[in-house]
């Protein structure tokens, strides 16, 4: 992100590697000054910068923030590279909006169905206790999904949320879902 500042502009580079580093496993976010790098920070991130502020967060499935703040508040999301996945998810995005808005509505339901299954299943195992039972009632499934559908299920949830990381749309949702 280029970044104004009294004497032109200063381009911002933010890398995380969502895996972690080589070394300790701990994921890092790194920003970059005009190709330098400038500072290494644990995750969240907070950058100072000038005229501001870069924000980086991680969720459970990727990127959840990489935002400029300037100082008024106002909030700026940082474009991704190109050759990273979420640039790729945003090149498919410009280039195909129709085919990247179904995707994006497919990921969602993928999620919610993956965590309406799991709440479900929750429920009976929690009513069955006794205390819980008397003050509620017992719940029982009227039928039980074969182990198969489970899986397609939740791979379907944990592909869904991969899909949102990669525009950067997480949320806990993504999380209680997997």
């Amino acid at each position: 992100m280029d970044v104004p500042t009294g004497s032109g502009t200063t381009q911002y580079t933010v890398d995380v590697r969502q895996l972690g580093d080589g070394k300790d496993g701990e994921v890092r976010a790194r920003l970059y000054r005009n190709g330098l790098q400038h500072a290494v920070s644990r995750m969240p991130a907070r950058f100072s910068v000038e005229n501001g502020t870069i924000e980086v967060a991680m969720g459970g499935f990727g990127l959840k923030r990489c935002h400029f703040v300037d100082t008024d508040g106002n909030e700026t999301m940082l474009v991704p590279d190109p050759a990273s996945a979420e640039g790729r998810r945003a090149r498919l995005e410009e280039n195909r909006p129709q085919l990247s808005r179904i995707l994006g509505a497919l990921a969602t339901l993928a999620v919610l169905v993956g965590m309406l299954v799991a709440l479900l299943q929750l429920v009976e195992p929690i009513t069955s206790i006794p205390q819980v039972r008397e003050l509620v009632g017992g719940v029982q499934s009227p039928r039980r999904l074969p182990l198969a559908a489970n899986i397609a299920i939740g791979v379907a949830a944990f592909l869904g949320s991969i899909e949102r990381a990669l525009r950067i749309r997480t949320s806990w949702l993504d999380n209680f879902a997997n």
